[in-house]
C-alpha cells in the first residue's frame, strides 16, 4: 500500500469508528495510529501521521455539511441508505478535493475507489466512483458553499 493510501486508511478507520460508536476522535486516532505503527511492514512517518490527522480533524467538524453536499449533488443515491464505510469514504474524498482542495479530483477519486476495494462491499468501488463523479462535476459549487459558511 502506498504511504498516503495507508494514511488515508488510518483516517478512514478513525472516521468509521467515531461515526458508528461515538467514541472520542482523539482517543480513536491515537489508538489507530499506534496500531498502524505496530505493523512491522508499515512505516507511518510524522508527515503521514499529520496528513491522517488533517483528514480526520478536518472532516469531523464538517461531516453534516459534507453529508448535505453529497445528498444535494448526488441525489440519485439516497444518503440514508449508504453504508457507513462508504459514507465516510465519500466524506473524505469530497473534503479532500472540494473543501480543503489538498488533493486533485482524480487522485481523490482513485484513492477513494482503492479504499472501497479494501474496506467496502463488492459493489462499493463502482458506487464510490459514481457518486464522486457527480460530486466532482460540482466541485466549485461545493467549495463556495463551504467558504461562505465558514
Amino acid at each position: 500500500m502506498k504511504p498516503r493510501t495507508r494514511a488515508r486508511s488510518v483516517a478512514l478507520q478513525v472516521l468509521y469508528e467515531v461515526d458508528i460508536t461515538g467514541h472520542l476522535p482523539g482517543e480513536v486516532f491515537t489508538q489507530r495510529l499506534a496500531d498502524a505503527r505496530a505493523e512491522e511492514q508499515v512505516i507511518l512517518t510524522d508527515e503521514l501521521s499529520a496528513f491522517a490527522h488533517q483528514l480526520v480533524f478536518g472532516i469531523l467538524p464538517q461531516a453534516e455539511k459534507l453529508d448535505r453536499a453529497i445528498e444535494k449533488y448526488a441525489p440519485e443515491w439516497p444518503f440514508d441508505q449508504i453504508a457507513a464505510i462508504d459514507r465516510n469514504i465519500l466524506r473524505m474524498a469530497c473534503w479532500e478535493f472540494a473543501v480543503s482542495r489538498i488533493t486533485p479530483v482524480k487522485v481523490a477519486i482513485n484513492e477513494a475507489v482503492e479504499l472501497a476495494k479494501m474496506f467496502g462491499s463488492d459493489n462499493a468501488p463502482r458506487f464510490i466512483n459514481g457518486v464522486l463523479g457527480s460530486l466532482a462535476d460540482h466541485e466549485n459549487e461545493i467549495y463556495q458553499v463551504f467558504q461562505s459558511r465558514n
